[in-house]
């Protein structure tokens, strides 16, 4: 499993409409990759959570997948259609 199949898999478990997540990887100008999550308009407050704690522990878990295999740190950036 890789780092975009990772993250797929943790976003579809919280949303109501798993078939409009997409999770992209794009490789910046400077060391970190960038995650792009995209998430319909109505799951996106179940991704960002109340104070952004579950954003954030996504951001955590992902940055964790990378760091145990041997990856880069990466950047994580949510956002919604």
């Amino acid at each position: 499993m890789d780092i975009k199949e990772y993250t797929e898999f943790l976003v579809k478990s919280i949303v109501k409409n798993s078939d409009m997540v997409k999770v992209e990887l794009f490789e910046s100008d400077d060391e970190a990759p960038i995650v792009e999550i995209i998430v319909h308009s109505d799951d996106y407050g179940a991704v960002i959570g109340k104070g952004g704690k579950i954003a954030t522990s996504l951001r955590t878990l992902v940055q964790a997948f990378a760091f145990l295999n041997k990856m880069p740190k990466v950047r994580v950036n949510i956002d919604s259609f």
